[in-house]
This record gives C-alpha cells, sequence and structure tokens, in this order.
C-alpha cells in the first residue's frame, strides 16, 4: 500500500493511501493506545520534550519493548515531528459528548495558560456547535454526536472547519475537523414486497432487473452485497458497473410451470461490506403468466442525458423507445415509471405513457440533486402483460444561479486613530452555492480607502488597516465590501461595514492668536475682569476639554505672577487679583497654559501683554523757596529790584506720569500778586516791575500748583516776600544761607513736547528738563541737566525729568523716531559766564517773562 503524506499539524500529519482512504496521527495513536498504552505515553511524552533534550531517543530501552513495537513507535514519532500546516483532526461519526477530538492548544502552539487572557476562542463555519475547547486543559472534544449523513450527505469528504481566535496579539488559526463514516446505516430497499410477473413461456437464461438496495453510507460501508434465497427456478446475477454500484438481475434457470407453482416467494438479501456488516432484505412475490411470450425491450438499458439546472417546465428531456416481438395488442406498449422511483423524480419529471417522452415538470437544483436515476418500464397490452426496463441517468449541469453569500463574522470596533497599520478590523467570510467558476468567488473593497483584504484561508478575509487614520480628518469609514463569482454572467452580493475612528490625544489645545494685549487703568478694583482668553481642541470629550492656568514666574522683586492676576480654569477669564499701581508697575507679561485632559494631556500657551494705564490719583507735592535750606525763611527782595528779577522758586512733583504729572504754576489770588508773578511751568517767582515803597514792607504769595489730569489734582503753597531797600543786605543774607544750602539762585528750563508713537497710539509727551545752579560738590551736579524722554509703556505717557526718577520704560522697544521737540522762550540771565555753570545770576535786563 502506498502512503502519501498530506501537510498538516505538526503533531499530527495525516496520510492517505492509494484508494483513498485518510487516517492521521491521531488515529494511529489510539490505536496504539489501546494496544501498547505505557508505550502511547511514552512516545507523547517524547513528542513533547524531543525538542528540548537531544538525548530523548536514547530513552527508548529495547528490553521493555519489541522490535515490530519500537519501529512502530519509531515511524509515529517521525509522522509526528515533520508534519506542518493546517491543523486537520479525523473523528468517527456518531462519536459521544466529551470524545477526546486533539490537544488543539498544543499543537496550534499556544500555552494553556493563556487561552483565557488572550479570549480565546472557537468559530464553526454553519455546521452547528459540534465541538467544544476545554479552556483549563486546551483539549478539543465533541459537544454533540455528528451525523455524517446529516452534514454532509453522500460526499466523499466530510469536514467542519473550525477557525480559533485568539488575542493579544490577534492570531487565527483553522483547523478542520474530518467526519469518518462509519456503518450506521442499513441498506433499505424501497418497498418491502416487490411483485414480478413471468409468462410461464419465458426461455431459460432470461434476466429481470431487480431494484437494489440504497445505503446512505459511503466508501466501504456502501459497497453492497446481494444474495437471494435458495430456489431451484432462479439464479441471482450481480454485474458491477461503473460507478460502482452493482446491478442484480434474476436470472431464469428453469422452465416455470403455472400450473404446478404459479407463484414463487423468495428473499432478496442485501449486504453492506461495513464492520459491522449491516443487511436489508425485500420479499420477491413472482407470479408465474400465461401466453404473452414477448416482453417489450428497449433499444438500449442504460441511457444517459444532461440537462442545465434552470431548463424551463415542459422541456423535452429524452424521448424512450420499446419494442415488442408480438403482435396485436400484445404489441401496443405504454410507458411509466418504476415502482421504485422516488417521489423527488416524480415532481421533477414527467412521463408521457404514450410516446415515451421524458420532460422537466418542476425545478431543477444541482446544489440539492445532481443526479437523476430514473427507472422506466415498457409494458405491452396483452391479456398478460408483459414489461421491459430500462434506466436513464440524467445528470443536472451547474448554472450561475446562486450569488455569493457574504457574512462578516467579528468585528473589532472602533479602530484607535493611533492603531498601526495591519491592525485587524473584521473578518469576513464567502461562500457560493455554485460550483466549478461560478462558486469561485472573489471579494473587493473600493479603492482609495485606508483598508484593505487579506485572504487568509479558502473563503476567509480579515479587512486590515492599511495606513494611518485621522480622527480629525475622518471620524468614521463606511467601507462596501463585495463579493463576486467567476461566473458568467458574473453575480455579487455586497455587504457594509461601518467603522468609526476612535479618538486619541493627539491635538494641543491651540489658542486663535499667539499674543493677547490688554490695558487696564490703575486702582482697578480687586477681582475685576481683565479679558478672556479661548483655546480650541479638534479632538472630542475629555481629550478636548480644555482648562486654563497661569505659567508662574516672579515679577519684580520676586513677587510670583499668581499674586497679581488669576485664571479661571474652565472659562479664560482673567481676573485682577489686586489693584494695579502705575507708579509701581506699568507693564506686565505672563503666559496662559491650556491644557487638555487627555492621557497623557497635552498642552499649548500663549503670552499675554498687560499694559497698566495712569491715572491721575497723586496731587502734586510742593516744597515751598526755602524748605531746602538750613534756616527757611522770608524771601528777602531788594526794593532796587527791577522788572523780570527772579526772588524764588516753587519746587513740586507728581509721582502720577503724562498729562497726569504735568504741573502748572499760578497764583491762587492774581489781584494780592502785586508786583510779583510766577512762571507758569517753571514756579520761579520773578518782579513784573520796579518794585516800590508803596508795595509795602513785605508780600504774601498763594501759589496754587495743578496738574493737567482729569480731573485735575493741585496744591497750594505760600511764599514770604520781604522787600528790603539795601542790596548788601540781600547778598549778606544770601551769604548767610550759603553756609548751611547753597540757595538756589536761578533756573534755566526747557520744556521738551514729544509725540511718542508706539503701538499705532499716539501720546504727547512733555518732558521738563530742570538744570539747578549750584555750587560744585562731589554729589550734585550742576548746568542744565541732559534732556531725555521718557516713555512709560507702549501706551506712552507725560513725565517730568528728574535725576533720581526711575526709568518707566519695562517693554522692549525704543521710541519711533517722530518726535517733534521746542523749547519755550524763558529768560536767561547770567552774572558771571554761562548759564548753568553754578555762578549767581541776576535778573535779565529786558525784564521779559
Amino acid at each position: 500500500m502506498v502512503r502519501q503524506k498530506i501537510k498538516t499539524s505538526p503533531l499530527l500529519p495525516v496520510y492517505a493511501d492509494n484508494q483513498g482512504f485518510r487516517r492521521t496521527s491521531n488515529t494511529v495513536a489510539l490505536e496504539l493506545n489501546y494496544q501498547f498504552p505505557e508505550a502511547y505515553t511514552f512516545l507523547y511524552d517524547l513528542a513533547v520534550y524531543s525538542k528540548k533534550s537531544a538525548s530523548a531517543m536514547p530513552l527508548l530501552r529495547r528490553d521493555s519493548l519489541g522490535t515490530g513495537q519500537l519501529l512502530r513507535l519509531v515511524l509515529l514519532h517521525t509522522a509526528w515531528e515533520v508534519g506542518s500546516g493546517q491543523v486537520r483532526y479525523s473523528l468517527p461519526e456518531e462519536s459521544k459528548h466529551g470524545t477526546f477530538v486533539g490537544r488543539l492548544a498544543q499543537d496550534l502552539g499556544l500555552e494553556v495558560s493563556q487561552l483565557v487572557p488572550r479570549m480565546f476562542r472557537m468559530i464553526s463555519k454553519g455546521r452547528g456547535d459540534y465541538f467544544e475547547v476545554n479552556l483549563q486543559s486546551g483539549v478539543l472534544f465533541v459537544n454533540s454526536p455528528v451525523d455524517r449523513e446529516e452534514v454532509c450527505g453522500q460526499g466523499p469528504l466530510c469536514a467542519i472547519d473550525l477557525e480559533v481566535i485568539v488575542d493579544k496579539p490577534l492570531r487565527i488559526f483553522h483547523v478542520e475537523v474530518e467526519i469518518q463514516d462509519i456503518n450506521d446505516n442499513a441498506p433499505v430497499f424501497p418497498v418491502t414486497e416487490l411483485n414480478l410477473f413471468i409468462s410461464e413461456s419465458t426461455l431459460l437464461g432470461s434476466r429481470f432487473p431487480l431494484e437494489g438496495a440504497f445505503d446512505t453510507d459511503i466508501g466501504t460501508n456502501s459497497l453492497l452485497i446481494y444474495k437471494l434465497s435458495s430456489n431451484e427456478y432462479f439464479t441471482l446475477d450481480v454485474q458491477v458497473r461503473n460507478d460502482h454500484n452493482n446491478l442484480a438481475e434474476l436470472v431464469l434457470k428453469k422452465a416455470l410451470d403455472r400450473e404446478e407453482t404459479p407463484e414463487h416467494r423468495l428473499l432478496f438479501t442485501a449486504t453492506d461490506r461495513g464492520k459491522p456488516e449491516l443487511t436489508g432484505t425485500v420479499q420477491l412475490v413472482i407470479t408465474v403468466l400465461d401466453a404473452n411470450d414477448n416482453a417489450p425491450v428497449f433499444n438500449q438499458s442504460v441511457y444517459e442525458v444532461t440537462v442545465l439546472e434552470n431548463t424551463a417546465n415542459g422541456t423535452l428531456v429524452i424521448k424512450l423507445n420499446a419494442t415488442d416481438l408480438d403482435e396485436g395488442t400484445n404489441k401496443n406498449i405504454s410507458y411509466a415509471f418504476g415502482n421504485f422511483v422516488p417521489p423527488i423524480v416524480r415532481a421533477a419529471f414527467n412521463l408521457n405513457s404514450d410516446t415515451g417522452e421524458i420532460r422537466v415538470k418542476g425545478d431543477l437544483d444541482y446544489d440539492h440533486v445532481q443526479l437523476y436515476e430514473i427507472r422506466v418500464e415498457a409494458q405491452d397490452k396483452g391479456h398478460q402483460p408483459m414489461t421491459g426496463q430500462c434506466s436513464v441517468l440524467l445528470h443536472v449541469l451547474d448554472v450561475n444561479d446562486n450569488a455569493p453569500e457574504l457574512a462578516v463574522t467579528s468585528l473589532f470596533l472602533p479602530v484607535p486613530e493611533d492603531a498601526p497599520p495591519g491592525t485587524v478590523v473584521a473578518l469576513i467570510t464567502v461562500s457560493d452555492r455554485d460550483s466549478g467558476d461560478n462558486g469561485k468567488v472573489t471579494c473587493s473593497i473600493p479603492p482609495d480607502l485606508p483598508f484593505q483584504l487579506v485572504s487568509t484561508f479558502k473563503n476567509y478575509h480579515s479587512l486590515v488597516l492599511a495606513e494611518a487614520v485621522d480622527r480629525e480628518r475622518v471620524s468614521e469609514y463606511k467601507i462596501l465590501v463585495t463579493a463576486r463569482d467567476e461566473g458568467a454572467p458574473s453575480l455579487s452580493a455586497s455587504s457594509s461595514i461601518l467603522v468609526p475612528i476612535a479618538d486619541v490625544n493627539d491635538n494641543a489645545p491651540a489658542f486663535p492668536q499667539p499674543v493677547y494685549t490688554v490695558f487696564v487703568k490703575e486702582n482697578n478694583r480687586p477681582g475685576a475682569h481683565l479679558l478672556s482668553v479661548s483655546a480650541s481642541d479638534p479632538d472630542v470629550r475629555e481629550n478636548a476639554f480644555v482648562s486654563y492656568s497661569v505659567v508662574e514666574r516672579s515679577v519684580g522683586e520676586q513677587q510670583p505672577v499668581s499674586s497679581y492676576i488669576s485664571v479661571h480654569s474652565e472659562s479664560g477669564h482673567i481676573y485682577g487679583l489686586q489693584p494695579f499701581d502705575y507708579e509701581e508697575l506699568q507693564a506686565l507679561q505672563f503666559q496662559v497654559s491650556a491644557r487638555d485632559a487627555g492621557f497623557p494631556s497635552l498642552c499649548g500657551n500663549v503670552t499675554v501683554q498687560l499694559f497698566v494705564l495712569d491715572e491721575n490719583d497723586n496731587a502734586p507735592a510742593v516744597s515751598p523757596p526755602g524748605s531746602g535750606r538750613g534756616s527757611p525763611g522770608p524771601e528777602l527782595v531788594p526794593l532796587s529790584a527791577g522788572a523780570g528779577h527772579v526772588v524764588g522758586k516753587v519746587r513740586a512733583v507728581d509721582a502720577d506720569s503724562g498729562y497726569n504729572a504735568w504741573l502748572r504754576y499760578e497764583v491762587q489770588e492774581a489781584g494780592t500778586a502785586g508786583p510779583f508773578r510766577v512762571g507758569v511751568y517753571s514756579g520761579e517767582i520773578s518782579t513784573t516791575r520796579a518794585l516800590e515803597e508803596a508795595d509795602g514792607p513785605s508780600q504774601r504769595l498763594v501759589i496754587l500748583v495743578k496738574d493737567h489730569g482729569e480731573p485735575a489734582l493741585s496744591a497750594t503753597a505760600t511764599v514770604s516776600l520781604s522787600l528790603v531797600e539795601s542790596p548788601q543786605a540781600v547778598k549778606w543774607d544770601s551769604r548767610q544761607r550759603v553756609g548751611s544750602e547753597r540757595p538756589l539762585v536761578d533756573m534755566n528750563v526747557s520744556l521738551t513736547i514729544a509725540i511718542c508713537s508706539l503701538s499705532g497710539l499716539f501720546v504727547l509727551v512733555i518732558v521738563v528738563y530742570v538744570g539747578l545752579s549750584c555750587h560744585p560738590g562731589p554729589e550734585v551736579m550742576c548746568g542744565p541737566g541732559k534732556a531725555t524722554v521718557v516713555c512709560s509703556s507702549e501706551v506712552g505717557s507725560w513725565s517730568y525729568s528728574q535725576r533720581q526718577s526711575r526709568n518707566l520704560c519695562v517693554w522692549e522697544g525704543t521710541a519711533k523716531n517722530d518726535l517733534m521737540v521746542f523749547s519755550p522762550n524763558f529768560p536767561q540771565s547770567s552774572e558771571n559766564g554761562e548759564a548753568g555753570k553754578g555762578q549767581i545770576l541776576t535778573p535779565n535786563v529786558s525784564g521779559q517773562t
């Protein structure tokens, strides 16, 4: 016997002999288990551990097993090891619940302990749940008995396909369980009693075909042996046809005598070749007829025709012709179906009794019946009619009349947008009940999709991810899967799969602009809303939920920025925690962070520029003349002083800036000023005319100092003036004052008006430079100060210039070039040398103010 190795599981190789009989090493192992249980146990352990230990084979002990037994073990071990490919088992039909089929987990290379964590599951394709797997042992066993004839009919090969799926990682295995036929069906005759009518004039050797029995088993179990009970008149002749079915004929070996024996009863027995043998019987009742010597005869005993399965009703299939050598009535023939023709034939075909025409009567279906065997009888119309018989083998040809069937067996949804290419999305099975090219099916999906179909096994396909997906671009895909056969014309079926894409936190919150700018007046109330920022996140759910916070940093003298402002975590509203003071802080730059609630969370930042606007909240602070000297007292004015003589100066400063710090001096009651006036912007007190005795010995001036804010704030200073006749007294008094504090004798005031344009805003800046005349000293700079332009932010402001003033520019950048500068025409007088060199100055001769 020639054996050919068929690829199967590494532990279960399958062998087939030259007669088509298939068996697996599992069957051999079962036989070995019955005959040599110790050898079977040893072999199993050897197969499991042989790859781990090269010294496993020497463990075979020659003294424990015979030579033949040892040879069988070696052969079985070899078959066990070299097998590869798909896992396949063989199982006799009608096996009881719990019958061992195979060690599925071990044969698939899976750890039994990982079956449950990896979500081991098994799917049977349309055959019922005949098998189960014990998740504790990994053993495949019978769940319910399998009737091969019910599942596969009389097909030569009956197999149940199983699909095993495990996750982490996802793997798919295909297992085939072949159902082996057992002799569980006895031959069956269509009737229990068969009536035959044979004329007594029938010649010896005449043959009478007998309808055989039918066995629903296959192979050897369906091969029948016919026997006839012992008798002296008839013998049985059995011929084997090319379709392996036996044709039994009753042969007359002795002339019949109706008067001697009008009826013969014989037992016709059919026995199959299964183990154990099963039999079926039918009673033959032979009635001996008289006269009519010749039976009708067909021109051939077997007719073979083909017909398409979609042939219309009424179509002629074949016209039979039988002849009878008799004369008269005995020659007239009528046709009829044989007694053993099954109802399925009568429902599909119609036989005309007069013409012998067989026509299609019902619907033909290749998928249901491929071959009809029709027994037709031709009977003459003699007094004692005689019949002739023939067989019509009608083959039904397949037509592409069944569209493919498509089913989605498993879905793994939704698909995360960061899923790698190759991720399995769905498992799809396709089938077609047609045969040949009509049953070959191809499966496809539309192009330009990030998915592809991968054929896994036979008609199994996997829908896998072909490229990366982005939920923010496409949130779901509707995939139309089309299955098309290769028939002519081709038929197709389709199924739609909706594949949603699950969001992954792959987008950080983003602000619509990189910088926010806000202007806030100082002295704002605590908790006031300053501005709102908003960031968007294209993700969804928690991945798009944005919360806001301030990026902490130090401001000024290590003050945290969170002590100035706060941000509402949900709305993005920014509030001032304390009143801003322009004199302390002109600009504040900080960052706001927007963070989503995804895992891991992502964030984005935006810069906020907050500019504090000055308000007129500081009144001018006035230092009257003489307040800086050691002994303050009235100003001494010589009566000989002419017009324009400077007698003193009112000093005032304003902590505000811009217009709010631009000061104006005036006599509060102009009518009481007499011959004196005060410089509007310099604060210098000078004479308006030559003094007279009528002006009195002293004057008292109330000087009002007022800023340009809205509303304006003011302060007053009282200046006492004493008129003396002797200039020496004035000089003496001046010298006396020099000992303690050098008096201010003269001032040069220049006014610079600048238009500072920053950030698109035109701000008028007035800077007053005051030049102080003093005697040289190590800590005092004499002469007029250096002219500078001071801007306190992008907004700009008015300010005054003084040596000890702090720089209010807290924002990087310089003023633009669009500046206009002019100096008012204040009188400049010098007594010895240039102004601003520290000498004592005398009034201007011109007397102009």
